[in-house]
């Protein structure tokens, strides 16, 4: 790897260990931590003896999202219920030695692999060895005391995750949603100014790039779906997350979208390169492509960053180029020629532009 490709790698991976949000999340898990190790030695019985676990059990509560933090604080608890329970059965029949321990962890590991246990299925087997293993004679008190202070550690992990700051993830979805509407514009771009060039044109990249719109479009899926998931059980939500609801409307449109764009891009590169395929667009439709290519990739750039006006003059140029386009193919297909992958085409541009018209 060439020292700009490291460059290009490590300085964005280190802007995002030192945002905000990670520095927040971080110094949360560790007062979590702390305040869980602080309380560990007021727990009842043997449980004190075993402190260790308390700040376990606030790490593993510690997600991005309350309702992350209680359903994996909750799984975790049961996986350890599952787990503890399976030991006790184990030390009925068996003494802690290298078989029982494979016995254990292979039946734990089974066991996790049924659906929904989520978080549990990984703590099953930790739990069961734990309690063979060090438990000893003391099996009983040890597990009280595991299953005790690791819930002592859960609910303090939530609390602090509750109650300072919970994380609403409602930033990311603006640049996520901004860089694909670049990614789409891009393409059509591209791909209208082939249709003015020679063929095969001397600018092809257009035609491998699926695979990049495919990504910045999980990317938006994905910030999305983090807000979303952030909204739930949060208190903060109610004054800031009203936005959500039409994110979730405008990640539909730009699905929608990019699978119209990855559809044209398939049948231009079909038309350029795929000789017999019987994909070509007649010279008579070329001339009025290219602008209805240009002039919807324009409305794809403004779309949900422009004023309702200015976007509306984008929208209504949009359909003026693409008319232009429709009458062009009516009068090739009048006069015998192949006209169905303009015909496509065109179908592909009516309904982008419908689906930005829509309000989202």
């Amino acid at each position: 790897m060439s020292l700009s490709a490291i460059r290009e790698w490590l300085i964005p991976a280190l802007r995002n260990t030192v945002a905000r949000h990670r520095l927040l999340f971080a110094a949360k898990t560790a007062a979590a931590a702390g305040l869980a190790w602080y309380l560990a030695p007021f727990m009842p019985g043997p449980a004190s003896d075993y402190p260790y676990y308390a700040p376990l059990g606030a790490l593993v509560s510690m997600h991005p999202t309350v309702a992350a933090s209680a359903r994996h604080g909750l799984q975790s608890l049961l996986g350890l219920a599952l787990g503890i329970g399976m030991a006790f059965a184990a030390t009925t029949v068996m003494a802690p030695t290298a078989i029982a321990v494979a016995c254990v962890v292979g039946l734990g590991v089974l066991i996790g692999g049924l659906p929904r246990l989520g978080t549990a299925s990984e703590w099953i087997p930790v739990a069961a060895l734990f309690v063979l293993v060090l438990g000893d004679s003391n099996a009983e008190g040890f597990s009280f005391a595991y299953v005790l202070q690791m819930a002592m550690g859960v609910a303090v992990g939530f609390a602090v995750n509750w109650t300072v700051f919970p994380p609403l993830h409602l930033e990311g979805i603006d640049p996520a949603l901004a860089g694909h509407r670049r990614a789409l514009s891009r393409q059509l771009t591209d791909m209208a100014a082939a249709m003015q060039e020679s063929w095969p044109p001397d600018h092809e990249a257009w035609a491998g790039r699926s695979g990049k719109l495919s990504a910045t479009a999980a990317a938006v899926r994905t910030a999305v779906h983090e807000a979303s998931l952030s909204t739930k059980a949060n208190p903060r939500s109610r004054r800031r997350a009203g936005r959500v609801p039409g994110d979730l409307r405008g990640l539909r449109t730009v699905e929608r979208l990019t699978f119209h764009v990855q559809d044209i891009t398939d049948v231009l590169a079909s038309v350029i390169w795929e000789e017999g395929a019987g994909t070509v667009i007649p010279d008579s439709v070329l001339s009025t492509l290219s602008p209805a290519l240009e002039s919807v990739a324009a409305v794809i750039d403004g779309w949900r960053s422009e004023e309702a006006g200015d976007l509306g003059n984008r929208l209504a140029g949009a359909r003026e180029k693409v008319a232009a386009l429709t009458e062009a193919i009516t009068d090739a297909a009048a006069g015998q020629a192949s006209v169905n992958a303009a015909a496509s085409v065109a179908m592909s541009l009516r309904r982008m532009i419908t689906v930005m018209s829509s309000p989202a």
